[in-house]
């Protein structure tokens, strides 16, 4: 889809052009703010993230530190003034940005896996890490399974980031989607392997999740290296990756909002579809602004926050499965739709496409499950409320402005669903 259609709006844009035009419009809209609200909350769960690896290392190294949850939220903040001005006074460095960011992520990779390996002379056996299986959720081994599961499914979210910045690419229908196939092969390879390094260095598994470093990977890293300054120098290569996707993701969230507004999916379109010196600065400030309500959530509550990390899982993948069944839906209803690209499935599509709403529609549904038993107000798992509050907003925001104003593509053999013409891909299918 991000090869026949690279255009920034992603997934509510390829909704759009494939659904059946009758409702076509309506679920491009809702798909649009699970998208949006997706992204967001990501960005905030990135720098809440991110401000505990530092605050971590902080208390590593001054142990009279008492981390008190404010604190976390100021350094969330101070990260997104961070990606902010990034963005909006240094727009050609994305691209270099990420160029260098692979580099060091996989630079990191290596130091860190070598690191642990060299240095830790108390491994765990290869029956623990392979076939010891642990519940402490209080539900059945099944339940257990599928909530550990869901863990993962955070790590495989922001696969689309290419297709959003695609009207900032040269050659975008190759570019992009090669982009979005690397990430996924390098992420699987080098994610596997530092998994089962970290299983096989980890000490007490209770010490190392209540760590007071507040970061249980920190703890795998000193129980490894004995060593204060070597367990810093490897969190902080991990933590300027987490510097480095704060800015990816501002500059994700900016282009949806950029996109969504330019099509009048949101009030007050004109503003935040504005562009300055080739950035959408508007559409930077409001994603600052919401990012920052999202870490606030923490001053008051944990619970509230976590909701916060589950809608980001769950609306990217609710934006991920509605193009899928769009194109599923037109497949037997006869739709006649253009995929041809650099990049295609071919006759094979729609059994991968339905493969992959099958995956999506699982951990949407399996993601508003409590996560241990008994459930009470406090560990309650309130992310199915969210998903409510995102329905309600975006369906009442179209019955007031979205049905009247907000136009999609123009037509569904169009690119650039923003008005800017650009005929359908007319690339061969690759072989």
């Amino acid at each position: 889809m991000c090869s026949a259609y690279p255009v920034a709006g992603g997934q509510y844009s390829w909704v759009a052009i494939l659904a059946p035009r009758q409702w076509a419009r309506g679920a491009s809209y809702i798909c649009g703010w699970f998208m949006l609200i997706g992204i967001l909350a990501m960005g905030a769960t990135n720098n809440f993230i991110a401000a505990n690896f530092f605050i971590g290392i902080a208390h590593l190294n001054h142990p009279g530190y008492a981390i008190e949850r404010w604190h976390t939220v100021l350094v969330a903040y101070l990260i997104t003034f961070f990606a902010a001005a990034f963005n909006i006074f240094v727009p050609s460095g994305l691209n270099k940005i990420s160029k260098f960011v692979l580099c060091w992520n996989i630079a990191s990779f290596v130091v860190c896996v070598f690191t642990l390996l060299a240095t830790n002379k108390e491994k765990q056996s290869p029956s623990y890490v392979f076939s010891q299986f642990q519940n402490f959720t209080g539900f059945n081994a099944s339940y257990g399974a599928i909530v550990g599961l869901l863990q993962s499914a955070f790590g495989m979210c922001c696969y689309d980031a290419p297709s959003h910045m695609t009207e900032e690419i040269k050659n975008a229908r190759k570019e992009a989607p090669r982009a979005i196939v690397m990430s996924v092969y390098i992420g699987a390879i080098t994610g596997f392997i530092f998994l089962i390094t970290l299983c096989f260095c980890m000490g007490d598994l209770e010490a190392t999740a209540s760590t007071p470093t507040g970061v249980p990977i920190m703890e795998i890293f000193y129980h490894s290296t004995k060593s204060i300054p070597g367990t810093s120098a490897l969190t902080t290569l991990i933590a300027v990756i987490g510097l480095v996707a704060a800015n990816s993701l501002m500059a994700e969230g900016s282009r949806v909002i950029y996109a969504f507004a330019r099509d009048h999916g949101l009030p007050f379109s004109k503003t935040f579809s504005s562009v300055k010196k080739q950035v959408p600065v508007n559409a930077v400030l409001l994603t600052v602004i919401v990012q920052m309500a999202f870490n606030s959530i923490y001053f008051g509550t944990i619970t509230g926050f976590n909701t916060v990390i589950s809608i980001a899982t769950s609306g990217f993948y609710l934006s991920y499965a509605m193009p899928l069944l769009a194109r599923i839906v037109a497949h037997f209803t006869g739709k006649k739709i253009h995929l041809e690209g650099p990049f295609s499935l071919g006759r094979y599509g729609v059994v991968l496409n339905g493969l992959g709403l099958f995956f999506l529609t699982f951990f949407s549904i399996t993601s508003t499950f409590p996560s241990v038993n008994p459930v009470d107000s406090e560990n309650m798992n309130y992310t199915s409320a969210a998903i409510g509050v995102v329905m309600l907003i975006s369906l009442v925001t179209w019955l007031t402005t979205g049905r009247k104003r907000f136009t999609g593509p123009d037509d569904e053999y169009m690119l650039d669903v923003g008005g800017t013409v650009d005929a359908a891909a007319t690339e061969p299918k690759a072989e």
